[in-house]
């Protein structure tokens, strides 16, 4: 692989990560291997998940609201966006901070994605830091009987975009209709959210159906750590409610 920035900062020290963590477990299990560097990654970008998480159910929540205002100045967009970035303002809001740390973590997957596209082969294991043990080979069976470096795991794959749409699920909101004569732009939203928690589960199943097994393992791992997070996240927004 050809060294550049990403490969010494992204893809190398994922790699070696995952030796490392390979050559400590107890068994040499590269499954148990990489739930281990799952968590290790989620708790690394644990501050920018959680940001992320917030200012989205946010903007959830402010949805009615925001098709209020594109119902009221249809035909002024210069008036909606200022009254629309006014809302942002009072509701202490950055539409932007939901997306940024969703940009940020993208060359981390990129990097676990190359990983194991490489194989853990030898030409990859040759990546490996001059302080880390370098195995020999890397078996790739996991727990015993599944084959990472294999595509077309459809239990996996099923099982990531299961995941997906859970994670999806939880975060939206259920939101009233907004009753304004001849505006449908909120009944497009609409539409197309609830479009869109199908598309990105079916994307999911596709993509953990067609690439190695261990992307798919280290896809649901992830997912299932950010429904966990949510589910606290929620529930302490809740809590702080109620007080």
């Amino acid at each position: 692989m050809e060294q550049g920035i990403f490969f010494t900062f992204f893809y190398q020290p994922i790699l070696n990560l995952v030796v490392f963590l390979y050559n400590i477990i107890p068994g040499q299990d590269l499954g148990l291997t990489i739930i281990a560097l799952t968590i290790i990654i989620k708790a690394a970008l644990l501050p920018l998940s959680k940001s992320s998480i917030k200012s989205q159910k946010a903007l959830q929540e402010l949805q009615p609201k925001i098709d209020e205002l594109k119902a009221k100045y249809k035909d002024k967009k210069e008036e909606m966006g200022k009254a629309m970035l006014e809302m942002y303002k009072q509701n202490k809001i950055n539409p932007l901070s939901s997306c940024l740390p969703l940009i940020i973590q993208l060359p981390f997957l990129i990097a676990v994605f190359q990983v194991f596209r490489d194989g853990l082969a030898n030409g990859a294991l040759n990546s490996v830091y001059s302080f880390i043990d370098k195995p020999e080979v890397i078996n790739q069976v996991a727990f015993g009987f599944l084959d990472l470096s294999k595509n077309h795991n459809i239990v996996l794959a099923v099982l990531a975009g299961a995941a997906q749409f859970w994670q999806s699920k939880m975060m939206m909101t259920k939101r009233p209709a907004v009753k304004i004569p001849e505006s449908k732009d909120e009944d497009m939203a609409a539409i197309m959210n609830k479009q869109m928690l199908y598309i990105f589960p079916l994307m999911t199943v596709w993509f953990s159906y067609t690439f190695p097994a261990g992307l798919a393992l280290y896809w649901f791992v992830l997912t299932l750590l950010g429904v966990a997070q949510q589910y606290y996240i929620f529930k302490s927004k809740k809590k702080d409610e109620v007080k």
